[in-house]
């Protein structure tokens, strides 16, 4: 196979020289075994003629700012093609995954605080997770894996190819949204190359090359999908669906009440509290479990849960604290004006003589934990 490439003269620099203009041909010589000429006799046709594909692309990037693009076409349409000419050496390649822990599988240069940071950036948020081999995630897990340790090896643009072509289409549109939200965060560049064209709603690229119709389109960026996230009470049964994805224990206490919070009537996130055993204070309760499904995990789905709780004990004359050492969850309750920091690793004093209790939730000396109160928004003044 080779290719014959014409490139126009227009180059852009977006942090590094993009070719925006191209005229490719792709053939592949025919060797004229006995079965090919039979099969040619069958048909009739000259088979020269089938093997040679030519097409012309111009994507002036080089026009705007951007962060995200999306090549998109069905399949066997030139996207790969097309996208290794056009930005040559970003094309993120295999990557090779020991049997250790999937932390131990990114470069030796980043600190554990950074890796743990990329990996809830990208919406693999489970710790769980963060310490089995690569071979045992789950393939929306390991797509997320993998695109995490492509931002923390390669630097400036990247281009990913067959861009979630191999996950379930909902975990596709999540994380969509979690991989194009940390790289907007982060001022780096990303080309998705998909046949699936569901994604551009919660990929949200600021362009778009549609390959099979040769056309070029600026999006302006807008708001991810909604989505319905019912919260109603549930039964400490509903456990086991999330206990193994927890990051500190499998266990639930007898006294817990939970919650579930669905989409489209499937269970996707538990949480639970607690009553805060106090010897003077009597009013507070304590957030005790917290997991949303890694398909899930990068819409805040955690975040949302803890303030419905918030509210919900604040309307009923409790104060709710939550006490955690989850990077995602923190950057979360420091963003939001629901939360009240309560100063880091500051320890929670309790009456209570049950040691799981104690050593395993309440000790920021073991895990450094933060501690936050939620704090209702002020009722606006009527007029």
């Amino acid at each position: 196979m080779y290719v014959i490439l014409t490139i126009a003269p227009d180059m852009g620099v977006l942090g590094l020289e993009s070719i925006v203009r191209a005229d490719i041909t792709l053939a592949t010589p025919v060797h004229r075994t006995g079965r090919v000429l039979q099969l040619q006799g069958m048909f009739d046709v000259p088979l020269e003629e089938k093997l040679t594909n030519s097409w012309s692309a111009h994507l002036p990037v080089e026009d705007r700012q951007w962060s995200v693009g999306l090549l998109v076409g069905p399949s066997g349409a030139g996207k790969s093609t097309l996208a290794r000419e056009l930005w040559p050496g970003r094309m993120v390649e295999a990557q090779a995954w020991s049997g250790k822990a999937l932390v131990d599988d990114f470069p030796k240069r980043m600190g554990i605080k950074d890796i743990v940071g990329l990996l809830t950036a990208v919406g693999l948020s489970s710790p769980p997770a963060w310490l089995r081999p690569y071979r045992t995630l789950s393939n929306g897990e390991a797509f997320r894996a993998s695109m995490a340790r492509a931002l923390a090896e390669q630097d400036g643009l990247i281009v990913v190819d067959e861009f979630t072509s191999v996950v379930d289409r909902q975990v596709a549109k999540v994380a969509s949204h979690a991989v194009a939200k940390s790289v907007r965060r982060d001022g780096r560049q990303l080309v998705a190359v998909t046949c699936h064209y569901d994604v551009v709603d919660w990929l949200q690229p600021d362009w778009v090359y549609d390959v099979a119709t040769a056309t070029f389109t600026w999006r302006s960026v807008q708001p991810r999908p909604t989505f319905q996230l019912d919260i109603h009470a549930a039964d400490r049964s509903l456990w086991h669906i999330f206990r193994h994805h927890h990051y500190l224990s499998s266990d639930i206490s007898n006294a817990a009440h939970c919650f579930a919070g669905c989409i489209d009537g499937k269970p996707v996130a538990f949480a639970a509290y607690r009553h805060f055993q106090h010897p003077k204070v009597r009013d507070i309760k304590l957030g005790h479990r917290l997991v949303v499904l890694p398909d899930f995990q990068g819409l805040s789905i955690g975040g949302l849960l803890e303030d419905w709780i918030g509210r919900y004990l604040h309307e009923q004359g409790f104060r709710y604290r939550n006490v955690t050492s989850h990077p995602a969850l923190i950057a979360y309750m420091e963003r939001s004006s629901r939360w009240q920091r309560q100063g880091r690793a500051t320890k929670l004093h309790t009456s209570s003589k049950r040691r799981n209790q104690h050593a395993n939730t309440l000790d920021p000396r073991r895990l450094g934990l933060v501690s936050f109160e939620y704090i209702s928004p002020p009722v606006p003044r009527q007029r």
